[in-house]
């Protein structure tokens, strides 16, 4: 980390100093694992134990904290209104850091002579640019990645290593692609035939719309005809599969290992929890919550629903549901007992 002085710090996050403010800080670290220079942050109140142990040399605390005894090594308080939100926007700072240091064309890389790409945009080695890309500025290509003919690129885009992006797809701004992850890769189209399954060409690509973050070892597949559409503000975590046709609203949120079937079309500012399947052609409305490893198999019209199980229906019937599915042996051995005894 580049070296900062908690006065700096506190400035960028709009805090209060309790303490020494010309301490230089120039790493980041655990409350319970802090170490001299290190920077911290409290705000979950079971780890309040650590901060009158910890090494660290700040740590970033609510406007209200109030030791309950004596800090043992004294560290300077960083006060705000929200920790946590406060520490992620320290951690945004130092990732943007990092992002402005990496500039340059590594070597051996392969860019198509009718490429482009643009101002302090930093290319890893064996990268391979083909025909007609077009990639923004400030853009981060790290290395192993494949961008197809045609495909065209954002600013300020990040593009971890080995990703591969298919012919004639779209991102758009402030994007950043996960480790792994093949966006435009066929969609899963075949007709049944006499000899068997006939492939049906997919010539549709891909759309990611800006501010999207997409983990590691995802799999968006290129429409059939038309687009896939990833809307403004998405986040899908890692080993996600998103099947052609499929549009995904804004700012919603995706765990991972859940998979969208084709055609699919989610709202916005939803919700979906890890290992969820959903079928295809169904519709979620905005703002819905899909609990863990439930089963989607019908369109969900009211929004901002809430809904468990598989197949999923609403979350306080899966609840009252599941009490009583506990219950079955119990119930069933009542069952038997009252059974035999009217035979008796």
């Amino acid at each position: 980390m580049l070296s900062v002085t908690v006065q700096q710090i506190a400035q960028l996050l709009n805090a209060e100093i309790e303490g020494d403010g010309n301490v230089s800080i120039n790493k980041i670290c655990k409350i319970e694992e802090g170490v001299p220079q290190g920077i911290s942050f409290l705000a979950n109140p079971q780890y309040e134990p650590y901060i009158y142990e910890t090494k660290a040399s700040a740590v970033i605390v609510s406007k209200d904290f109030k030791p309950q005894r004596e800090l043992k090594y004294k560290p300077t308080l960083i006060r705000v209104e929200q920790p946590y939100q406060a520490f992620a926007q320290l951690l945004q700072f130092y990732q943007e850091y990092i992002k402005q240091t990496k500039k340059g064309i590594d070597q051996p890389i392969f860019i198509s002579d009718s490429a482009k790409y643009g101002e302090d945009c930093y290319i890893g080695a064996f990268v391979y640019i083909g025909k007609n890309v077009i990639i923004g500025n400030r853009c981060k290509i790290y290395p192993h990645t494949y961008i197809g003919d045609n495909v065209e690129i954002g600013d300020d885009t990040v593009i971890y290593a080995g990703v591969k992006i298919y012919n004639d797809c779209k991102i758009k701004n402030r994007v950043t692609i996960h480790a792994g992850t093949v966006i435009g890769s066929d969609g899963f189209g075949f007709a049944p035939s006499q000899q068997g399954y006939s492939k049906v060409p997919q010539l549709g690509n891909v759309i990611i719309e800006d501010d999207v973050e997409i983990g590691a070892n995802c799999t968006i597949d290129r429409a059939t005809i038309g687009s896939t559409i990833i809307r403004k503000g998405v986040k899908l975590d890692n080993l996600i599969q998103v099947a052609h046709n499929v549009e995904i609203g804004e700012n919603t949120v995706i765990a991972s290992q859940s998979g969208i079937a084709g055609s699919t079309k989610i709202g916005k500012n939803c919700m979906i929890g890890g290992q969820v399947g959903i079928i295809g052609h169904l519709k979620i409305a905005d703002g819905t919550k899909i609990a863990a490893q439930s089963g989607i198999g019908n369109n969900i019209e009211e929004p901002n629903s809430i809904v468990q199980g598989s197949p999923a229906f609403n979350v306080g019937d899966y609840k009252r549901s599941y009490v009583l599915f506990k219950k079955l042996p119990e119930l069933y051995q009542k069952i038997q007992e009252l059974t035999k005894k009217n035979n008796q």
